[in-house]
């Protein structure tokens, strides 16, 4: 067998591993997938606390190009 002869048959035994995982695993993304169920909070649950204050922030430093 010529070595173009062997490449082709581990080329088609590849892709063939290829598709069979492409099949198991199912469409990639969304698509053929059922869509998730939404988030829903129970009606009890409180809103998260605010700060009392804004955290203070340090000095603003800009450079300045030199002219």
């Amino acid at each position: 067998m010529s070595s173009e002869s062997v490449g082709g048959i581990l080329g088609a035994i590849v892709a063939a591993i290829v598709l069979a995982v492409a099949v198991v695993f199912g469409p990639i993304g969304q698509y053929g997938k059922p869509p998730k169920p939404a988030k829903t909070e129970p009606a009890g649950a409180a809103a998260p606390a605010a700060p009392a204050a804004p955290v203070p922030r340090g000095p603003v430093i800009k450079e300045v190009p030199n002219q």
